[in-house]
């Protein structure tokens, strides 16, 4: 198997942004065919030069949730449809809902690292506070979204009133994750970070990593949901979001896969973040995450470290199987119909008690 370093000097930088485009002229086709995303009415309240930050419903009551995205690809996978909707579940509940939206990297911004991130999340907390009477809001993450925001709730702890992961790997051991594993030996050390990276690019190395989660698994669900109309829509949704490529900022990338995936510092509480060196040891706050159990992205052992020293008290885990319809089990917590059904109402109680 070739290495991430020789698929990047086959083909290019430039050549995967040309590859970022053509994918993204795929996606807009399915969304032209109606698999498209459906998303709710919302306003930005702030912005700066890599992120916005969206508000949503017209309610100024209910306990305040901050939702950071994964930083690859879309937002959008938050609120894809009306029936497998985060946003709208959340909304129907009662709380009040707000989302840090990344946006795509420029060569003006490719310099920007997870201090960078956690300084943008610091400040949207701030900023819904604020807009809540004052009141601390929860902070919810998916994915790499989730491990950022866990960083940020580490260094910023008296801004977080709690903290909910959503298939967030926040442990990074040798042999706790095939994946991780699989991405360290693919990846070589350092990481250059003098250019934003194409998001075609990463979504190939993620696949040299774990074809059985992003090609194998994903040709079977859509075998498997071909019969349920439902499922397959849901399915071809996600099709269209995995085709919407964006560009990460080559800093972030660099960090993520040297600091977190190769060297683990969060977990051994050696992150430096700013002037503070911090680790899951410094969160604070009452943690619930919510782990797929035929998810190889963020497996158990991603989390079960932290959670057994921090005690079950303060760290919660919820595990869910996987289901039919989802494309990419990672995903299956925010658009399964299981997972809505049955995984939903149980964080939506957490949150608010």
């Amino acid at each position: 198997m070739d290495s991430a370093s020789d698929v990047a000097g086959t083909f290019g930088y430039h050549q995967f942004s040309l590859i970022d485009a053509l994918r993204c002229m795929q996606g807009d086709a399915l969304a032209a065919l109606g698999y498209g995303a459906i998303e709710s009415p919302h306003r930005i309240i702030e912005s700066g030069s890599f992120w916005r930050l969206r508000a949503y419903g017209s309610s100024d009551e209910g306990r305040p949730v901050l939702i950071v995205p994964a930083p690859i690809k879309r937002a959008y996978v938050w609120d894809l449809t009306p029936r497998v909707s985060v946003i709208r579940e959340c909304l129907r509940s009662g709380l009040r809902v707000f989302m840090l939206e990344w946006l795509p990297a420029s060569d003006a911004t490719c310099n920007i690292g997870i201090a960078d991130h956690v300084e943008a999340i610091a400040h949207a907390l701030e900023t819904v506070e604020s807009r809540s009477h004052h009141e601390k809001p929860v902070l919810m993450g998916h994915s790499l979204g989730g491990t950022l925001a866990a960083i940020a709730a580490a260094t910023v702890p008296d801004f977080v009133a709690g903290l909910v992961l959503l298939a967030s790997p926040i442990c990074f051991r040798a042999n706790g994750s095939s994946f991780r594993d699989a991405l360290v030996a693919l990846v070589p050390a350092p990481v250059s970070d003098s250019k934003p990276y194409p998001g075609s690019m990463l979504s190939q190395v993620s696949a040299m990593a774990s074809p059985e989660t992003f090609i194998w698994s994903r040709l079977a669900d859509a075998a498997l949901s071909a019969a349920d109309d439902s499922a397959m829509d849901i399915h071809a949704r996600i099709e269209r979001w995995a085709l919407d490529e964006v560009a990460l900022p080559g800093r972030l990338v660099s960090e993520i896969v040297d600091r977190l995936y190769r060297e683990n510092r969060f977990c051994r509480g050696i992150l430096q973040v700013g002037e503070r060196i911090i680790g899951a040891a410094n969160l604070a706050s009452p943690t619930l995450a919510v782990v797929n159990t035929a998810d190889r992205v963020a497996p158990l052992d991603s989390l079960s470290p932290i959670a057994e020293a921090l005690g079950s008290d303060q760290f919660r885990i919820i595990e869910h199987p996987g289901e039919n319809g989802v494309c990419l089990q990672h995903l299956g917590v925010l658009v399964g119909r299981q997972a809505h059904a049955e995984v939903w109402p149980k964080i939506i109680e957490w949150i608010r008690t």
